[in-house]
């Protein structure tokens, strides 16, 4: 018996193994009915059947192999589409059911060595065909499951940017008034500032998990370009950090030509996410130096700060997303969070998208510093951060 017509014979048995296995992949499926289990199984193995039935020739077999043979009179989305949404809803990762694929192509294999007491002299062929079919379905449902997936994530930046801000802004805005309308006490006053203060962070929250989602899943962090004046936005970042932290020292050096073409906006993000993290990470008597210098080609930025300093290992992935200080750090944490990785990961992107580099040295007796270069024009406008 060829392959295919197997497949046509035992397919029931075929779906009872595919639904044991799709149970035995993570809790959630317990709860999940046989229907729910099984899917488009049936649907994709008759997809599979008749494409290993259908005439095929080599350069057609080649453009299957680079996941571009989808028959073009199966509807879309296809069976193997609707299976990758579904698994998505149902709680899946792409490992999970990735591996879903790999067990019905070794179960299918299975039953039909175990039917069959003779191997058909055309059976390389049936398992060419079968495999081939296997990996066009495959390639199906992880190009539409990823698709699904950044169409989630995007729908998340949306509700994150867009409909948390609405009440967040209503909610700042009512404690902004209450001072307003009469006199208050100084125990509600403190609590109005509070109010202030902390809808402020979630807004900088949601403006930083924005960012973060459009680097690393988007077209990178966009850069508009137009003529400024770093000194004159060091120099108001500055001011804002010592009215964020009046107890604080930031001193501020500026030397050479400030003026170049940057994206005034995200040079302020740069400054005040270097300044925040050497205010949260130093110690608490020490001054924050701030060094701007202009070179023939580049500025430079410099933000040194004195405290416990960044452990090797932590440096080679300061600016990854969303690292963390580690359980055995918590005892030196300056601050209120351990969150290292957000701001910086951002500002590496912003700096890049600049065209220029950005980098840590840290040691007991050094201190911390962190160092970015900004080129005075776009050297690298064609290749935006990601």
């Amino acid at each position: 018996m060829s392959l295919a017509a197997f497949i046509r014979s035992n397919t029931s048995g075929i779906i009872s193994e595919w639904e044991s296995f799709a149970r035995s992949l993570i809790p959630l499926s317990n709860d999940m009915t046989p229907l729910a289990l099984r899917n488009h199984i049936k649907e994709i193995l008759e997809f599979v059947v008749n494409d290993m039935d259908s005439p095929q020739t080599s350069s057609e077999q080649i453009t299957k192999s680079h996941g571009k043979g989808a028959q073009k009179d199966e509807p879309r989305p296809s069976a193997a589409e609707t299976h990758a949404a579904l698994r998505l809803a149902g709680g899946f990762n792409l490992d999970q059911m990735v591996a879903e694929y790999r067990a019905l192509r070794a179960s299918v294999i299975k039953l039909w060595k175990a039917a069959g007491k003779e191997v058909p002299a055309d059976a390389l062929q049936d398992v060419t065909r079968f495999n081939e079919a296997i990996d066009q379905a495959l390639t199906e449902s992880i190009r539409y499951y990823s698709k699904k997936l950044g169409d989630s994530k995007n729908l998340f930046l949306g509700i994150l940017t867009h409909d948390l801000r609405n009440p967040l802004g209503a909610m700042v805005g009512a404690a902004d008034l209450i001072p307003k309308i009469g006199a208050i006490n100084e125990r509600q006053s403190v609590l109005v500032s509070q109010i202030l203060e902390s809808g402020q962070r979630i807004d900088e929250i949601l403006s930083q998990l924005r960012d973060i989602t459009k680097a690393r899943f988007g077209s990178g962090l966009p850069v508009i370009r137009a003529a400024m004046d770093m000194g004159f936005i060091g120099r108001q970042l500055v001011d804002e950090a010592r009215l964020l932290h009046p107890q604080r020292k930031f001193a501020l050096e500026i030397s050479g030509d400030m003026e170049g073409s940057w994206d005034k906006a995200r040079i302020g993000q740069v400054f005040s996410n270097l300044l925040g993290n050497a205010a949260q990470y130093s110690f608490k008597d020490t001054p924050i130096s701030i060094t701007m210098k202009g070179g023939p080609k580049e500025v430079t930025l410099s933000v040194h700060n004195e405290g416990i300093p960044i452990s090797s290992d932590k440096i080679e992935r300061i600016f990854d997303a969303l690292l963390r200080v580690s359980a055995e750090d918590k005892e030196h944490e300056v601050g209120e969070t351990a969150n290292l990785g957000l701001g910086l990961y951002i500002t590496k992107e912003i700096v890049t998208a600049h065209g220029g580099t950005l980098g840590v040295v840290s040691s007991e007796k050094g201190g911390t510093t962190f160092t970015a270069t900004f080129p005075r024009s776009g050297l690298s406008d064609a290749a935006p951060a990601s």
